[in-house]
């Protein structure tokens, strides 16, 4: 847990990762669970936090993990603007810093939908694929709105294969302080768990690529949507088993990096000027 002595910025970022690891925890459970046929679903991270709602204390945990995705998105926007994990200004750096504003954007729209559902606010919204569809058909909507949308899938499917990358090289535990007892234990969760991230990211990413080709907003997946697309296949359900096996493992492994990560927080004052900056 957090030591709350800490700078408060880390302490956010600590509860960041531990929710984020929650929720790929749930979806893999969930997913695993469809693939055997004892249940479960493939509607990815909406979906699996609906299925909280119904359970002893779920309104609770959807707070708890609602208040945890808040944390790791200030996480996620403070890194990008301060860049306190040394990402550095060339064109890699940036890029990476851009996609993590990106995420932290996309972690707040998920901690709306959890607090929506703990508060009982209907559902929260549409499911994944139906939000993707909104914004790719507003998206497409605009001045070369299908190859921005292109570009987006392309953007997507290359950080699949920088994340399958990272797993083949064994990076994952690269900004980790872990025990050396149990340093092959962690990193083999991350590499499961980075891999399988990479392969839906490059599902879709194509899925988007797709649906630039072809003008065509209802070709575009979210992470269940994927999720589903892989149980389809010949053999899917063993596809979707160990794809299932890989978000459970990044789900613990987001527990790891709540626990063991280095993370440098910029200072309260630091923060608000870095706010400031990019406000004005």
């Amino acid at each position: 847990m957090p030591n709350l002595s800490r700078n408060p910025v880390e302490t956010l970022a600590r509860f960041g990762y531990g929710a984020r690891g929650v929720v790929y925890g749930l979806v893999g459970v969930l997913a695993l669970l469809a693939a055997i046929g004892s249940g479960g679903q493939t509607g990815g991270s909406r979906s699996a936090l609906q299925t909280l709602v119904s359970q002893p204390f779920g309104k609770v945990w959807l707070v708890l993990i609602a208040l945890g995705l808040f944390g790791f998105c200030a996480w996620r926007i403070l890194e990008a603007l301060t860049d306190a994990d040394r990402r550095g200004s060339d064109m890699k750096g940036l890029g990476i810093r851009g996609a993590h504003l990106i995420s932290g954007i996309i972690y707040a729209g998920l901690a709306l939908f959890a607090l929506n559902l703990a508060l009982g606010r209907g559902q929260g919204g549409g499911g994944e694929d139906q939000a993707a569809q909104d914004w790719t058909a507003w998206l497409m909507s605009q001045p070369f709105g299908q190859w921005l949308v292109g570009l987006v899938g392309l953007a997507i499917a290359g950080t699949g294969l920088a994340f399958i990358v990272k797993a083949w090289r064994s990076r994952v535990a690269d900004r980790l302080s872990l025990p050396s007892d149990k340093r092959d234990w962690f990193v083999t969760l991350g590499r499961m768990g980075f891999a399988a991230r990479g392969v839906v990211f490059l599902m879709i990413g194509g899925f988007l690529v797709l649906a630039a080709l072809h003008a065509s907003s209802s070709e575009v997946r979210g992470l269940g949507g994927a999720l589903e697309a892989l149980q389809q296949q010949p053999y899917g359900w063993v596809l979707l088993a160990l794809t299932a096996l890989g978000l459970f493992a990044f789900g613990l492994f987001g527990l790891i990096q709540a626990r063991y990560r280095h993370i440098d927080a910029p200072d309260l004052n630091d923060a608000k000027a870095a706010v400031a900056r990019v406000s004005r």
